[in-house]
């Protein structure tokens, strides 16, 4: 992001995230993140805390995924842009708040561990497809290794 605009915050789900589709059918996810941050008063030598509370947006298949692996109270780094949203309420009153529109979320690792799935690429029309674009066949079956004899592959991110 070269304009300025970014931000990184780590914190807690205060929601479940909620999946939700446009009329053209554009996934998007939105959740709220609360951030603490914990100091000690200089004169007192009391800890104090103060929490912040972020609602944050995800789009297409950031968004999908979000929803499909997230909970309240998860803890996750989201990183994105701060954007301003305007509307008029029904009772005609001008409105307008600042979210964080996500480019990437992850679990924070501090205190969990996670396993990765990794996604098949799709096209628009919801086709599978490899790493160079070519349509993807079905995996052929593996055939189960004699004894002694251990294959190892792995897909590499």
């Amino acid at each position: 992001m070269s304009n300025g605009n970014h931000v990184t915050i780590t914190g807690n789900l205060t929601r479940d995230p909620e999946l939700r589709f446009t009329p053209s059918g554009q996934a998007t996810t939105s959740f709220g993140v609360a951030v603490n941050r914990r100091w000690q008063n200089r004169q007192s030598q009391e800890w104090e805390e103060s929490t912040s509370y972020f609602d944050v947006v995800c789009w297409g298949q950031l968004a999908e995924n979000t929803a499909q692996s997230l909970a309240k109270g998860s803890r996750v780094v989201v990183t994105g842009r701060l954007d301003q949203r305007s509307w008029e309420s029904q009772a005609g009153e001008r409105r307008s708040k600042v979210e964080i529109t996500a480019d990437e979320v992850a679990p924070s690792l501090r205190w969990a561990t996670m396993t990765i799935t990794k996604n098949e690429r799709r096209s628009p029309d919801g086709a599978n497809y490899t790493s160079n674009g070519a349509p993807a066949q079905p995996p052929a079956p593996t055939p189960t290794p004699e004894a002694g004899s251990y294959q190892y592959e792995e897909e590499p991110f």
